[in-house]
């Protein structure tokens, strides 16, 4: 069996991939066949990607359910030629794993996920707890701290809330999120859309609009109605995507972050 070793450093690929072993038990599964079924899951880091990825022994994946890709895509997965398409269930899922040229990793494949990619394995589950969208970084750290700091939100020079109980969400290499009561938010200057995105760390989020004139992008307020455990503590608080309004902490004006969440608005000029 082509197992990796169990050491916990970071390894580098001539390729630029970054890799390491996890000794986490590691389930996919496609209309309820499982697919993969591994204890000796690989971490894996793509060049320019910000989330890792697993890949798996090819002995501990349903190796009977692929067949060589038909039309394999150029220029995807760090120079990865060897791709193939997924049958399950009657349903053909085209490019739905790929092997790494790395030597390092030989033997081992990696799968879409479909939450991220819109194609792939639909169910993820480290031990017995289900994950989404991709595996959690163990280099990572999510942590939700209720804070008595007073936090002031403005749109368009509209005041939308204003609180002295926030919980700060500090996530590595995102922006601080503030999560604020409900209460203390303009929610009626708001509409609820269907939006809805999936987070390892979080779950599932909901999403409002801004109901104004000024010029936002949609889905600007989010909140987590049943996070998971990890971030109990922003259960059912709103936050604002820092990159489109005007948040004030303390009487300081934060700057707009530049991330690739969402596109930085300037502020209007004042009236």
């Amino acid at each position: 069996m082509n197992r990796l070793g169990t050491e916990k450093s970071v390894r580098t690929t001539p390729e630029g991939l970054l890799w390491e072993s996890s000794e986490r038990w590691v389930r996919g599964r496609k209309a309820y066949v499982t697919v993969v079924d591994s204890r000796h899951p690989v971490l894996v880091w793509e060049p320019g990607v910000p989330v890792p990825l697993y890949a798996f022994p090819r002995e501990e994946v349903r190796f009977d359910l692929l067949r060589p890709a038909k039309n394999p895509p150029t220029g995807a997965h760090t120079g990865s030629t060897l791709f193939y398409d997924l049958e399950v269930a009657g349903e053909l899922l085209e490019n739905a794993a790929w092997t790494f040229p790395a030597d390092d990793l030989a033997g081992h494949i990696a799968f879409e996920w479909l939450q991220r990619t819109g194609t792939g394995l639909d169910h993820w589950y480290e031990e017995e707890e289900e994950i989404f969208v991709h595996p959690r970084d163990p280099h990572k750290r999510v942590d939700a701290i209720p804070s008595s700091r007073h936090v002031r939100v403005e749109i368009d020079g509209t005041l939308v809330a204003d609180t002295r109980r926030p919980v700060l969400l500090f996530e590595t290499g995102l922006p601080t999120r503030y999560y604020l009561p409900r209460e203390d938010v303009r929610l009626d200057l708001f509409d609820p859309g269907d939006h809805r995105t999936g987070c390892p760390y979080k779950g599932t989020a909901e999403y409002w609009s801004w109901r104004g004139e000024a010029d936002l992008p949609p889905d600007i307020v989010w909140s987590y109605p049943d996070p998971l455990p990890a971030a109990a503590a922003i259960k059912g608080l709103l936050a604002f995507y820092n990159e489109a309004v005007d948040l004030t902490v303390d009487g300081e004006r934060l700057e707009r972050p530049v991330t690739h969440f969402i596109k930085p608005l300037s502020p209007r000029p004042a009236r």
